[in-house]
């Protein structure tokens, strides 16, 4: 560990006032995942393994929810089958970079999640707390299925992949085509891959 990742301080109630470690990454990572990455349109023809996206998931499913209850659900759309059926729920100008996209992620939120409480939040009765509350469920799925999808950005930035999470798509027909039958209902799609850096606009101004 470095002196560029690494620092000691000193916090109240410590015992006897012994410091700790934080550790901070190094920039190159933070660049990686943040203040460098870009938002990709266009991909190149690379392709993403199962292994890969199997880490990304193995990562992000770590990321805190309420009550641990990870509403969350990822369907990683691969096959031509696959994308043909999104792409005709996704709005004319997303038509083409979510064709192009090696990988189309589809983040879920389970309106059924406190049926897995007992074993996710074992040490309370999470269930009864939500089950028949429509709108505490709807709250909760939403709110922490947006969390896991923004996990899964940082989890595939850390891992060598490039994003691309945008709306425009309908949503009840993304359901109909994915999610019949089930408990899960679309939030939003984000593409991965490997992304074409010389097809990308100049940067926007600064973040707020």
């Amino acid at each position: 560990m470095t002196e560029t990742n690494a620092r000691e301080i000193l916090l109240v109630g410590r015992p006897q006032g012994r410091p700790i470690k934080i550790r901070s990454l190094a920039g190159e990572a933070l660049e990686q995942i943040f203040t460098k990455a870009r938002t990709h349109s266009a991909w190149l023809p690379e392709p993403v393994s199962d292994t890969l996206l199997q880490q990304i998931y193995d990562l992000m499913k770590w990321g805190p929810t309420s009550a641990n209850s990870s509403p969350g659900r990822i369907l990683f759309v691969k096959s031509k089958e696959a994308k043909e059926r999104l792409l005709a729920c996704v709005a004319e100008g997303n038509v083409e970079k979510t064709k192009s996209a090696p990988v189309s992620a589809i983040i879920a939120q389970d309106m059924e999640f406190y049926e897995k409480l007992a074993r996710l939040f074992p040490h309370a009765d999470g269930r009864s707390l939500f089950a028949g509350n429509k709108s505490l469920i709807e709250s909760t799925a939403f709110r922490n299925s947006t969390l896991q999808g923004a996990y899964l950005i940082i989890a595939a930035r850390s891992l060598g992949l490039d994003c691309g999470p945008m709306s425009g798509f309908d949503n009840a027909k993304v359901d109909a085509a994915f999610f019949q039958g089930t408990s899960w209902k679309s939030n939003f799609i984000c593409n991965l891959g490997y992304g074409d850096f010389s097809k990308l606009h100049p940067r926007l101004p600064p973040r707020l």
